[in-house]
C-alpha cells in the first residue's frame, strides 16, 4: 500500500503525501492517521434505505464524514460517492461515480481492490484536491448507465452531478437539511448554487421521487420537497 493518510476531522484521504494541514478542512496533521490505521479502527456499515439502495457510513463515525450509497442498478452495482475508510469486507462493486470532488474517500484503494471503474465530471477532476486520485472516466453533461441517471447541475462545484435511481434522488450536500429548515451549501458560488437549485427543481419536479439521500441524511421526499421549494 502506498503512503496514504486519512483526516479524522473530515475523512479526506491524502494520497502519497503528508501535508501540514488537511487539503479539505484545514485540520492539522496531528489529526491524521494512516490508511492502515483507519482500516483497523473503523469499519463501513450498510443500512438499507430503499429497494436496491444502501447507505454506507463509517462506524464509529469518522469525523463529519459524508455518507456514500450503494445502488444495485440493472447489470451493474454502483457507489454514489465513496466511503473514507477502506474496508475489504464490503461486497464488490463495478463503478464508483461521484457527485463532486469533495467526497472522493478511499476510492483509489477500492478501485484497486474491486477492479472498479471510477468516474467524475471532468470539471471537478481538474480541482487541485483531486489531482492525486485516479479516474477512469471524466464525463460531461447528463447520462444514464444501467438505469442510474446522472444530471450535471454545476452550482456548488463546477462539475456537481446529481443522480436518480428509480424513485431515489441522490443530492449529497447541495443543501443542508435541519429539522426546522433547509439552506444552500455555503461553500461555493452563491449565484451559481441558486441557479443550480432551479435546475434541480425542474428535473425532480417531473419525477415520482419517494426518498432523498443526502450527505448526512435520508428523508422522505414530500417533507424534503416542501423545504426545498420554499428555499428555491
Amino acid at each position: 500500500m502506498s503512503e496514504q493518510y486519512v483526516c479524522t476531522v473530515c475523512g479526506f484521504n491524502m494520497i502519497g503525501h503528508y501535508p501540514s494541514n488537511c487539503p479539505f478542512c484545514g485540520a492539522p496533521r496531528d489529526k491524521f492517521i494512516t490508511a492502515e490505521e483507519c482500516s483497523e479502527k473503523y469499519r463501513v456499515e450498510g443500512k438499507g434505505v430503499a429497494p436496491g439502495v444502501t447507505q454506507l457510513r463509517s462506524q464509529p463515525r469518522l469525523g463529519y464524514e459524508h455518507a456514500a450509497y450503494r445502488v444495485e442498478a440493472g447489470d451493474k452495482t454502483f457507489w454514489v460517492d465513496c466511503p473514507s475508510c477502506f474496508d475489504n469486507s464490503l461486497d464488490p462493486i463495478d463503478v464508483i461515480t461521484f457527485t463532486h470532488h469533495h467526497f472522493l474517500g478511499a476510492s483509489n484503494m477500492y478501485r484497486s481492490h474491486f477492479d472498479a471503474k471510477v468516474q467524475i465530471n471532468g470539471l471537478d477532476s481538474e480541482n487541485k484536491i483531486a489531482e492525486r486520485f485516479p479516474f477512469d472516466d471524466q464525463f460531461s453533461g447528463d447520462f444514464t448507465e444501467s438505469g442510474l441517471e446522472a444530471f450535471h447541475i454545476n452550482g456548488h462545484t463546477q462539475g456537481f452531478t446529481i443522480y436518480i435511481f428509480k424513485d431515489v434522488l441522490f443530492l449529497c450536500d447541495y443543501v443542508f437539511v435541519k429539522p426546522e429548515r433547509m439552506k444552500f451549501n455555503p461553500y461555493g458560488p452563491p449565484g451559481e448554487t441558486r441557479e443550480g437549485a432551479k435546475k434541480i427543481k425542474e428535473i425532480v419536479g417531473s419525477r415520482s421521487i419517494s426518498v432523498v439521500c443526502g450527505y448526512d441524511y435520508v428523508e422522505n421526499y414530500p417533507e424534503w420537497w416542501a423545504k426545498f421549494t420554499q428555499l428555491v
